[in-house]
Order: structure tokens, then C-alpha cells, then sequence
């Protein structure tokens, strides 16, 4: 059966699009932007939007494809345990502990 996404992203995350049109922003094929940013910064409500927006089974698609190296390492790693996800893609770049900068 055919799920009719919402029409618009919540206004609490207007700030973390500031370099978007947010009205301009297409839920299906902006997915991945609005899942990354909605899990980094959303609050509790814009969060339970974002799993009534797209099903849990995107959002762990999001973070097996793109998680690791679209989220800071912290909230990579929260949603990682709390979606119980095993296997993602790992970031081609190896940064050893403390090479680059603290998370």
C-alpha cells in the first residue's frame, strides 16, 4: 500500500537547513539530507515525525549507506546501538584516534 509522505519538514528544523530552501526541499528525494539532519539535531518530536515520515527500515538503510560518515561519530553510534544495526558502509578515510580533533 502506497504511504502519502507529510508535506511539509517541521519548522523546529528550519534552522538546520540553513543553506536550503526548506520549502523547496522534496521529501523522497531529499531523504537522505532530511533523515541525517533530523537525527543529528531533531528533537524528540521532530524525530517521531521523521519515523512516521519514512518507516524505520529507511532510516537503517540511511545509516548502514551513509551513517558513518554523514553523522558525528556520537550520534553515529546512538542510533547505530538504539536500530540495533551491525553492518554498515565504513568511511574510506582512516583517522586514527585524536589525529584530527576531538569528537
Amino acid at each position: 500500500m502506497y504511504r502519502v509522505l507529510p508535506s511539509a519538514i517541521p519548522a523546529g528544523l528550519k534552522p538546520y537547513f540553513q543553506e536550503y530552501n526548506i520549502a523547496r526541499l522534496n521529501l523522497e528525494r531529499d531523504a537522505n539530507l532530511i533523515i541525517q539532519r533530523t537525527l543529528e539535531f531533531g528533537t524528540w518530536d521532530e524525530l517521531r515525525w521523521l519515523f512516521e515520515t519514512y518507516r524505520s527500515k529507511r532510516i537503517r538503510l540511511f545509516l548502514r549507506q551513509y551513517g558513518e560518515r554523514q553523522l558525528k561519530p556520537v550520534t553515529f553510534n546512538y542510533w547505530r546501538k538504539l536500530l540495533n544495526i551491525r553492518r554498515w558502509k565504513k568511511s574510506p578515510f582512516v583517522v586514527g584516534r585524536g589525529e584530527l580533533w576531538d569528537h
